[in-house]
């Protein structure tokens, strides 16, 4: 039967640690400071405890000690059957509970790493790229995965350590993230992605960490399960010749058009200013730096209407949810009003919900990207599609428009292609002038 005493390892006459021991099974214990200390004159060998010599110190002493008791006992109870480490962490992490005190300088408390990385951020190499430093959107995702996990943390009354992080502790905060809190398959398998880096980045640090940290695996909801919306380009084309008339969703459709033909990120998108605009010749050229990639872009500008917009029109910067809830509007006027099925963000629930709606509800700017990927997506070949949305490789492309590689159609493509290279060349005649 598992036990639970304290300890001194001193009989000097001056203050001493008082040391906390569990004992699990045979041969298997764990020991550390408690924080506390005494004098060994004041020490009961018979009790484990504090002498009842009746001073307020020493009360207090004694009553903290039986609260850390009876808290050890009962998280040794319920952590052992659940599969968790018992070692002298997870007991540093349980006195550190019970009296509500913060190691900020514990290297193996995992919100503490996330911390360190935040803080670093400015100087940290970054795989396949020669500049330093993480971009301003990956700090943010930083800073949210570690206020989620302050979350859970107060909510499993644990300070987690990296040797914490086994088989049942990754289940369980899985089952929080989409039982209890009720977030999407792919947000939740971004916050296990994001456990999985800051364990393996502690791990390269020479941070103890669980074996186990190799074996996480994010994941994401099954194709079959994505609903994504897209503009067709006749859909567009309503929406260019709709009746719009007051100043703001004028801006924003024009936002919406734009933003459908150059494919770009919404942020990207927003940022397009003169300074972007190259001329070669006749035609128009968009140089950008991609935000989040830092990857140089150029898209070459053909639609006449994306060209009126551009020299005559330009849209001014709003935020993007004025942008989301006036581009609703101009769908709603150009009668994009087909029953589909999508998720909705309920207002109530702070949750997005499965169901049937009138397609303009679902429009938001994260669908300008995608409609400009799916509408030329096999009328003009992959790679050059994937230059100019950013996408580092064909397979995430396919992934991001929801289709699946269609073989038939590359090789119809390739045919194509072929025949245009190979197509008979006409011979051309010449006049030659009979000398006299």
């Amino acid at each position: 039967m598992a036990t639970v005493q304290f300890r001194l390892r001193s009989t000097v006459n001056k203050q001493v640690s008082i040391k906390i021991y569990v004992s699990i099974k045979k041969k298997h214990f764990v020991e550390t400071k408690t924080g506390f200390t005494i004098n060994p004159r004041d020490w009961s060998k018979e009790t484990n405890l504090p002498k009842n010599i009746g001073t307020p110190e020493i009360k207090n002493l004694t009553s903290n000690l039986k609260k850390l008791n009876s808290h050890v006992f009962n998280a040794l109870n319920k952590d052992a059957s659940n599969g968790v480490v018992i070692d002298s962490n997870w007991l540093k992490s349980n006195i550190n509970e019970c009296f509500n005190r913060v190691e900020k300088t514990d290297s193996g408390l995992l919100l503490n790493h996330i911390q360190y990385i935040i803080d670093n951020a400015a100087t940290r190499k970054v795989t396949g790229r020669k500049e330093l430093g993480l971009s301003v959107n990956r700090v943010k995702g930083y800073i949210s995965f570690k206020n989620l996990f302050d979350i859970y943390q107060k909510k499993i009354k644990k300070q987690v350590n990296f040797l914490d992080v086994n088989k049942p502790f990754v289940d369980k905060f899985i089952n929080w993230l989409i039982k209890t809190k009720g977030y999407s398959m792919n947000y939740a398998g971004k916050q296990i992605d994001n456990l999985k880096t800051v364990c393996l980045d502690a791990a390269k640090l020479d941070i103890p960490t669980n074996p186990y940290v190799n074996k996480i695996s994010g994941f994401s909801e099954n194709d079959k399960d994505r609903f994504i919306q897209t503009l067709s380009f006749d859909e567009l084309e309503q929406i260019k010749n709709a009746n719009i008339t007051t100043a703001e969703l004028i801006n924003a459709r024009n936002w919406l058009l734009l933003g459908c033909e150059i494919g770009q990120r919404v942020g990207d998108l927003m940022s397009i200013t003169n300074d972007n605009i190259r001329y070669v010749g006749n035609v128009i050229f968009l140089d950008i730096i991609q935000q989040k990639t830092d990857k140089p872009i150029t898209v070459p500008i053909t639609a006449p209407h994306i060209i009126d917009i551009i020299e005559n029109d330009m849209p001014h910067k709003i935020s993007i949810q004025k942008l989301n809830d006036y581009i609703k509007r101009v769908c709603k006027i150009a009668e994009i009003d087909e029953v589909v099925r999508g998720t909705k963000l309920n207002s109530e629930t702070r949750r997005k919900e499965l169901n049937f709606y009138h397609k303009y509800e679902l429009i938001t700017s994260h669908c300008f990207r995608r409609s400009f990927a799916t509408n030329y997506y096999k009328k003009i070949p992959t790679p050059i599609l994937i230059n100019i949305t950013g996408h580092s490789k064909e397979s995430l492309f396919l992934t991001y428009i929801n289709k699946r590689e269609d073989k038939d159609a590359n090789a119809e493509l390739f045919m194509r292609y072929y025949k245009d290279i190979h197509k008979p060349k006409t011979s051309q005649l010449h006049v030659v002038k009979r000398a006299e």
